[in-house]
């Protein structure tokens, strides 16, 4: 069993930055797949970034360039650096793993875990 929790969501003015960890209990981090899904109300939750266990990332249009992705295994941790921050960025921020997705589909056939979300409000 691995809980997530997310942390470092907040208010931000257009243009700003942030960045949303998420630190994971249990075992085996390293092996999971971590992703970041976002969603507003009445709209379906969205992949924003993933990351495979070596390494690989995977971007949505709407965010590549500005936001990244990483992970620090040592500590349990995954981040998502959010930079040139636009109001369309707001949302609420899900942290997700799963074993066996690939990065580029993340989410399609269901998450194991997934945290309970960090509100990100950009707004001037």
């Amino acid at each position: 069993q691995v809980q997530l929790v997310e942390s470092g969501g907040g208010l931000v003015q257009p243009g700003g930055s942030l960045r949303l960890s998420c630190a994971a209990s249990g075992r085996s981090f390293s092996r999971y797949v971590m992703g970041w899904f976002r969603q507003v109300p009445g709209k379906e939750r969205e992949l924003v970034a993933a990351m495979s266990s070596g390494g690989g990332t995977h971007y949505s249009d709407s965010v590549k360039g500005r936001f990244t992705i990483s992970r620090d295994n040592a500590k349990n941790t995954a981040y998502l650096e959010m930079n040139s921050l636009k109001p369309e960025d707001t949302a609420v921020y899900y942290c997700a793993a799963d074993r066996w997705s690939a990065i580029t589909t993340m989410g399609r056939n269901g998450i194991d875990f997934w945290g309970k979300g960090t509100l990100v409000t950009v707004s001037s």
